[in-house]
């Protein structure tokens, strides 16, 4: 089960890249060709709306492209009216804002006119939806960075023609506060492309150096000792942690994160096509598994301590959340995110069918899937709330007036949804923003559960036209109690599984397998003096036999079994292929399974780039063509054997017997009766590994074809080694273990003296 998890999760990872070096010399990199300037800080007053009600609006993953204008026009007709009438405090756009890649998406670089468009169509949603610039930010993605030499050279196009760049913002980490008479929402923008933009497909993770740890958590750190009024931050970016490599010192963003009572990290770069609940709950823990490290099973970490102190003098829990948003690119997502008295909320909207004239977002009770979990414990236990503040609330956003809002409660124990509250929602007084409160008063102790998800709230508003908009149903919890969120398989590879700390341990475990079957072996049956064989495996069954038969089919022909450990070896010690890494010039790298190799340093050393989104070439290669060559390259020796066997059977002879003359039309007369299914036209084993070489063929050159055209290179030429030694391996494999065992000529010692020698 481990093994095909793997497997999956590699496919799943090279479908990803096309939409390990030392940390040391990486970061090394990183940190010399990448200087910051001033961090930009801003402060938004908000003067108008609510009280303590503050919203945002996230976008991400536009993906413009010149062979898509769909998805600028969309964006062109939907967002600006949608934004006009929301009215955010702030507009965040996480990343890949172009896309950089040719028709056949095998091509991945810098191309001008889609950042020209981009620039034109942000010119025109600014415009449509009367909201200031300023309160616009986009962060760069690895689709923005292709191919980009330097930043702030000629091809470095996010910063001549994005928002930020346009306003100033030049650093890697900017935030900007946003405030009303009551609170502070502090957000912080972080921007960890890789500093050298490669080509893709390895360019697919963050790389957040020291530099940039300590300018976040100076960031985040800005109002501890200042503030008169309470803070909510959160922090937004493209990568999602899983899809985050660590810093020099081996710390994550997820470390910064956790030291400063972070509520959210809002990010993209998984878009939707792996799932719709890519969210993941962090927290700290002095227990923490070691596992932990490399993975985590549930959207919900598992948290087995209590509240169990209530002093104003508590200190606050380490933990928040993170949410990754559905993509533009096909599915035309936008998500709002409120922060209603500290509680953070958020609905998404699908604009694939259209404008939206009404949209709903409950702000309170919390969902009980995406709550903070020991915090809202904490505040039930402590009522550290007001109770007098629970109320239902929700912003109600609309281009036309609304006539009546009204809320409804669903009790889920009798098996089925039974409505046990059902009220009317007041608009809030004083509410002069173009999004409208809405308050229910409510008994909400009478709601207290022990279930997470046994009472469901939605929202409808009508408005004056009368037509009727629905929220969703959504479990709550007063008591504090968080609901599980599943995973499907795919979204726990994605967004469970820690990439950047599980390249290597793969990586040096395939190694670890594969050496073990091919080289100990050998060594254990050259020294010993049995005889392994099928014949003598149906004489004398047993694992140990079994084994040792199939091992010894493959060591009869030492030039393929040599042929094989050479490769690997190649593997380790030499360049996989030459490429072009950029977008132009004729600067050419070398990669290897540590990275890319660009120059030598100052001491004559290799210097890597690229780590660790190499994997997404090397542990494909490794897993769906190396291992598969080996495996039907072993499965051929074997049913070579088999048929060996079963032919001397047919003939009555022994090995070393005179060659009878007959034998051929016994073997003919044997197929004509179905007495053997290993002779010739019934070989129905060797059929099946003929479809699977084949298929191993057409994924390797798959493989060699895009990295053609991703690198443009010669395969011939510049991995030849690469693109040929697997395809050869098996080639001859399939042509020794396919000659037929004819009367006239098998022998064991004259025409094929090397094909069965020990």
């Amino acid at each position: 089960m481990g093994m095909v998890l793997v497997i999956l999760s590699l496919y799943f990872l090279t479908a990803l890249s096309y939409t390990a070096i030392p940390h040391q010399t990486h970061n090394t990199i990183e940190e010399r060709s990448r200087s910051n300037p001033q961090n930009q800080r801003e402060i938004i007053d908000v003067k108008r709306g609510p009280e303590d009600v503050l919203w945002l609006v996230q976008l991400s993953d536009l993906h413009f492209s010149v062979h898509h204008p769909d998805r600028a026009r969309d964006f062109k007709n939907f967002v600006g009216p949608s934004l006009s009438m929301i009215n955010p405090s702030l507009v965040l756009i996480t990343g890949d804002l172009t896309d950089g890649k040719s028709k056949d998406l095998l091509t991945m670089k810098q191309d001008e006119a889609e950042w020209m468009e981009y620039e034109e169509v942000m010119e025109d949603v600014i415009e449509r939806s009367g909201l200031k610039k300023n309160i616009f930010y986009d962060v760069r993605g690895n689709h923005d960075n292709f191919g980009v030499p330097m930043l702030g050279g000629s091809f470095d196009f996010y910063s001549r023609y994005s928002i930020n760049a346009q306003l100033g913002r030049s650093g890697q980490v900017n935030s900007v506060t946003i405030e009303n008479a009551v609170r502070k929402l502090l957000v912080v923008g972080v921007d960890s492309t890789m500093s050298v933009g490669l080509r893709g497909p390895t360019n697919l993770f963050g790389h957040p150096t020291d530099q940039l740890l300590a300018e976040i958590d100076s960031e985040l750190a800005q109002w501890n000792s200042e503030s008169s009024k309470p803070v909510t931050t959160i922090s937004f970016g493209h990568f999602p942690l899983s899809f985050s490599a660590a810093a020099y010192s081996g710390k994550t963003l997820k470390d910064i994160f956790l030291e400063h009572s972070l509520s959210a990290y809002l990010c993209g770069h998984l878009h939707t096509s792996f799932g719709k609940n890519l969210k993941r709950h962090h927290h700290s823990s002095d227990n923490s598994l070691t596992s932990q490290k490399f993975f985590q099973l549930n959207a919900h970490q598992i948290f087995s301590g209590g509240i169990e102190n209530c002093s104003n003098g508590r200190p606050a829990f380490k933990e928040f959340w993170e949410w990754e948003m559905g993509d533009w690119r096909k599915n035309r997502a936008m998500r709002i995110l409120a922060v209603d008295r500290g509680f953070l909320s958020f609905v998404d909207i699908d604009f694939k069918l259209g404008a939206k004239k009404t949209i709903i977002l409950p702000t309170f009770p919390l969902d009980s899937r995406f709550m903070l979990t020991m915090s809202s414990a904490d505040q039930y236990k402590c009522q550290s709330v007001d109770p007098s503040s629970y109320a239902i609330r929700a912003l109600v956003f609309s281009i036309s007036p609304i006539v009546s809002v009204v809320t409804r409660i669903y009790d889920s124990r009798p098996g089925n949804l039974f409505v046990v509250l059902e009220s009317p929602m007041r608009k809030h007084a004083g509410s002069f923003s173009r999004g409208d409160l809405y308050i229910a008063p409510w008994n909400y102790k009478a709601f207290e559960d022990p279930s997470p998800d046994r009472f469901w709230l939605q929202i409808e508003a009508t408005d004056i036209r009368g037509s009727s908009t629905l929220t969703e149903l959504r479990p709550f919890s007063v008591n504090g109690l968080s609901a599980k969120l599943p995973w499907t398989w795919k979204e726990f590879l994605v967004m469970g599984c820690q990439w950047s700390s599980l390249y290597y341990p793969i990586f040096w475990s395939f190694y670890l397998v594969t050496f073990s079957i091919l080289i100990i072996p050998k060594i254990i049956l050259t020294s010993s003096n049995k005889h392994y064989n099928y014949k003598n495996y149906i004489a004398n069954k047993g694992f140990i036999n079994g084994v040792a038969w199939v091992l010894t089919e493959l060591y009869r022909v030492p030039l393929l079994w040599l042929g094989i450990l050479v490769y690997l070896f190649y593997l380790l010690l030499c360049p996989w292929l030459l490429g072009h890494v950029f977008t132009i010039g004729e600067e050419m790298g070398f990669m290897t399974y540590k990275g890319w190799v660009m120059k030598f340093n100052n001491i004559g050393k290799l210097e890597f780039i690229g780590f660790p989104d190499i994997m997404v070439v090397v542990l494909p290669h490794l897993f769906f063509v190396v291992l598969p060559t080996i495996l039907v390259t072993w499965a051929l020796a074997v049913e070579r054997g088999m048929y060996r066997e079963h032919f001397l059977s047919l003939s009555g002879k022994k090995e070393d017997d005179p060659v009878v003359q007959n034998t051929e039309s016994q073997n003919r007369d044997s197929c004509r009766n179905g007495k053997s299914k290993f002779c010739l036209g019934k070989r129905w084993i060797r059929n099946i590994l003929l479809l699977i070489s084949l298929a191993i063929f057409w994924k390797h050159f798959k493989n060699c074809r895009a990295l053609v055209k991703a690198y443009e290179i010669n395969p011939l030429l510049l991995f030849p080694v690469y693109s040929l030694s697997m395809p050869l391996l098996l080639a001859s494999a399939i042509y020794l273990f396919g000659k037929e065992v004819r009367a006239k000529s098998e022998t064991y010692s004259t025409e094929e003296p090397f094909l069965f020698s020990n």
